[in-house]
């Protein structure tokens, strides 16, 4: 009985909690089986969360392009010393033509809890593409728990169909990858 009362109380607070908006999207074509189990090969799963302005932004809105999903936050030392490379390899490949997609994107998945330090850290690193989202749940946040997620900086490599076909690409690895996929 105490429990199921506390469990109840929870379930109240979480849903009439004031703070920031957030929409929680269980994509439909995923099942529970495939949750924290997606490799190389596996079909992308879908992804749909709020950027720093409230508007949701889905990863298939970038189908087929190559994409590098980006799991960081604010909070996390070795993510930020990785940006710099994460933006130069932006930079040079973000027009590029690709055997496995058209153009070069990334949407970037913060773990962050804190939508100000989020968007700060976003302006402090220049992070210049468009695609940047999270749920605010930290550790706790869902597309963590659908791709697996357990430490950051983590990447995924997507190719323009949705396949996943690269993970955990850094520094000059990134770069390699993407320069083997360029037409």
């Amino acid at each position: 009985m105490k429990t199921r009362t506390i469990l109840l109380i929870a379930i109240v607070v979480m849903f009439t909690s004031s703070n920031y908006k957030e929409i929680i999207i269980q994509p439909n074509n995923i099942s529970y089986d495939q949750v924290s189990n997606v490799k190389i090969g596996d079909q992308a799963p879908e992804l749909a969360f709020l950027n720093p302005k409230g508007e949701i932004m889905k990863l298939s809105d970038l189908k087929g392009k190559l994409v590098l999903v980006d799991f960081w936050a604010s909070w996390c030392g070795p993510c930020r010393r990785e940006n710099p490379n994460v933006v130069k390899t932006y930079a040079k490949f973000k027009d590029a033509k690709f055997s496995v997609g058209k153009g070069f994107e990334i949407y970037s998945v913060s773990l962050d809890q804190s939508k100000d330090r989020w968007v700060q850290a976003i302006a402090q690193d220049g992070l210049t593409w468009s695609s940047h989202v999270s749920d605010l749940r930290g550790w706790r946040a869902q597309g963590a728990a659908i791709y697996g997620v357990n430490a950051v900086p983590m990447t995924f490599l997507i190719d323009g169909k949705g396949k996943i076909i690269a993970k955990g690409l850094r520094g000059g690895a990134l770069e390699n990858a993407l320069s083997s996929l360029k037409k």
